[in-house]
Formats: structure tokens, sequence, C-alpha cells
């Protein structure tokens, strides 16, 4: 039995893939190619919608976009998924109720860019990515970040120059997921996936929307961070994720306070709460935005041996608080603290999708490959994996075939 991790695409490698379907698509070459990347969060989960801080940092898996400007308004995407499957359409028939699917990620942030007042017309866009699709590593904000970025750039529209300009593309993201895909997330994934930089955590706040860059050295510290794609099944638009984010909102408002980060006195709090449930979802959220101060103040600190023990708290508020692990979740977990993991816990939106877990450098194939054997042995479809290097934000990708 033996263990291959998922390769990250180098940027010549996804401006080929892209150029690649595109050509086959479209003829000829594109104008541009951009890039985005997913995420992955160390510690702060279900805590973006309730006004509280996170800490993700970018993963070097990203999806690539060529695209070019079209003179009239109409829209044509075709997707690696499906390079047969091209949509084509007026560009007014990409809004809320008016496409599906993955055309709601692609062609979406059009749409909210032009409700925010920016002037975009009609394009062609080809996407590839090797973001692990349904692994909880926002492959889909990865995609919404890459077409934000080729927009804005191709319709001259100047957001992507400075972190401000990204926040307002972040924004326009964030909208497309919740109004035209419809799932309604708290804005971490997109937010990371543009303003990240290399070699950093991104400390996000969402009480006021600030995002503060948090130095993170795993090399100097003799450390890595594996994750793990339990491969269950991963989905935020079934109802699950929803339902939390209302009972956080209701608690909300029953405690008098405009968000859950506001609550200052946890036992007092859960008093006032009417059902157990409830009072479970509450302490989650609290506790977990503690765990990110300090988990945030022993990585600026260097001392990133000492996380080890709040992933873990993490995962079990998670699991028991939250309950938004699964069986494959919490196998993979135990399987690398087993192994030797300082820390491990789910990471993402839960119900399915992946793990992260803080192991000693030269350790990685020895903990993936018990935590293989684990599946194994519970007759779980078998997981995949992959390393979390730091990585920047979404950005042109330099053509360096055409340079030539």
């Amino acid at each position: 039995m033996s263990v291959t991790l998922i390769p990250a695409w180098s940027d010549e490698e996804g401006t080929q893939r892209a150029a690649a379907l595109w050509a086959a698509t479209f003829g000829g070459r594109p104008d541009g190619v951009w890039a985005a990347p997913g995420r992955v969060n160390i510690i702060g989960e279900h805590v973006d919608y309730n006004g509280g801080p996170c800490l993700p940092v970018a993963l070097p898996h990203r999806t690539f976009v060529a695209m070019t400007r079209r003179d009239d308004q109409q829209v044509r995407l075709v997707s690696d998924l499906a390079p047969h499957d091209v949509w084509s359409g007026a560009l007014a028939q990409i809004a809320p109720g008016g496409v599906r699917g993955w055309v709601a990620y692609a062609g979406g942030p059009a749409w909210a860019l032009a409700q925010a007042g920016h002037p975009v017309g009609g394009f062609d866009a080809a996407i590839v990515s090797c973001v692990p699709l349904g692994a909880g590593l926002s492959s889909s904000a990865a995609v919404e970040c890459a077409v934000a970025l080729a927009l804005d750039e191709t319709f001259g529209l100047g957001l992507g120059a400075d972190d401000a300009g990204r926040r307002a593309l972040a924004d326009a993201c964030i909208r497309t997921e919740a109004q035209v895909a419809g799932a309604n997330t708290g804005g971490m994934d997109q937010s990371v996936s543009l303003r990240a930089q290399a070699d950093h955590a991104l400390l996000l706040d969402f009480r006021d929307g600030s995002a503060q860059q948090v130095p993170l050295d795993l090399t100097t510290s003799g450390l890595e961070l594996l994750v793990i794609d339990t491969r269950a099944p991963h989905s935020l638009d079934d109802g699950q994720y929803a339902e939390r984010r209302a009972t956080c909102e209701q608690a909300a408002a029953l405690l008098g306070v405009g968000t859950l980060r506001e609550v200052t006195d946890l036992d007092a709090a859960l008093a006032q709460l009417p059902d157990a449930v409830m009072r479970r979802r509450v302490r989650h959220v609290v506790t977990e935005i503690a765990r990110v101060e300090v988990c945030t103040g022993l990585v600026r600190d260097g001392r990133l041996r000492d996380v080890g023990p709040l992933l873990d708290a993490s995962h079990a508020s998670l699991r028991t608080d939250y309950e938004v692990t699964c069986v494959e979740l919490d196998v993979a977990v135990e399987a690398a603290r087993s192994a030797g993991a300082l820390g491990a816990r789910m990471t993402g939106g839960g119900f399915g999708g992946s793990a992260i877990a803080l192991v000693e450098a030269g350790t990685v194939p020895a903990v993936s490959l018990a935590v293989q054997e684990a599946f194994a042995v519970r007759g779980l479809a078998e997981p995949a994996f992959l390393l979390a290097h730091a990585g920047p934000g979404g950005a042109r990708v330099p053509r360096r075939s055409d340079e030539s």
C-alpha cells in the first residue's frame, strides 16, 4: 500500500491546460490566464457568519481561467469538468435563478460586479483546476475568484491592484455564491483566495472585515501541514449548513446581540437559551473564537508546536457541539493522531470534506499510510492527501510559453 500526494500545478502547467481547453473549444488563444487558489483553514470553523475570526491559508492548488473579452453581450463558458458541454447564452441570463451548477459559480461574478456598478460585458472563458472537488477546500471559491480577477483586468475595473479592491472583488464572489449559486456561506473562502500572501496565514476578522497577514514558517519549526481529503461527499447546499447558521442567528437575537462574537459570558448566555441544541451550537462558536485568538498568538510567536492541542479541541467541539463531522473525518483525525500528529481536526464546512494534521517534517508518508490503512479497515473509500504550503492569493498568470 502506497500513498501519493495530489500535486499542485505550476504556473506553466496550469496556463498550458487552460490554453489547450480554450483552443479546443474556441480556437486561437485567449487574451490572458488568471489563477486563484483553494484554501485550508487552520482554525476558526463556522465562526465567520457569527462575526468571529478565522485563520486560513491559500493552497498552492489553484483554478486557472483563460478569458477573452467579447464585443457583444454574449457569454460562452467551458470547464474541464465537462469539456464537451459548452454553456452559451446572454450575459443577462446570468442572474439569481437564471443559471445552475458550475455555470453559476463561473458566470456569477459578472452579475455581482455589474450589480455593484462595474461595467462588465460579454466574454468567453475556459476553466481548469487542480483544487480537489468536493473536498471542502473551496474549489467553488477558487473558480469565482479566478473569474472575478479575469473580469477585473479584462474590463479595466482596477480592483485587483490593492487590498481594498480585492476586498470588493471578494464581496462580489460572496454575493455570487449566496445569490446566484444559492449557497449562503460566510465569506472566508473568497477572502483568502484573493487576499492571501505567500508564507502567511490570513487572520480574517468578520466583525469588521479586517485582514492581517500572520507569518507562518512551518519549515523552520520542522513541521508540515497535511491535508486529508476523506473523499466523503461534501455539500453546503443540503440544508445542514443553513440550519446551523439560522440557529446561531436565532440565538444571537434571543441574547440581544448582533452576532455571537459579542457574547462575553458564555455560562450566562447558555443559561438564557431555550434548548440543548442551541446551547451546544453557541458553545462551539464562542469557544472556537477563543481558540482562534490563542492560536494566532502562538503562530505569531513561532510556537507552532503548541498549536496541536487547539486543533484537537476544535475538532472535538465540531464533532460534539456543532455536529458537523462524519465517520470519515473522525477516523482520519484519530488515525493521524495515533500515528504521531501533534494535532488534527476537520477543516471547512464539514459533513464530509477534509481534515488537517500538523505533523513532524518527514513523517507525512507514515501518517498518510496510517490514515489510509485505518480507512481500509473500516471499509471506507480510499482517502487522498496533499500538503498545505501557504501560497499567495489569485493573480494573472504569466504566459511563459508565449514569451519566446
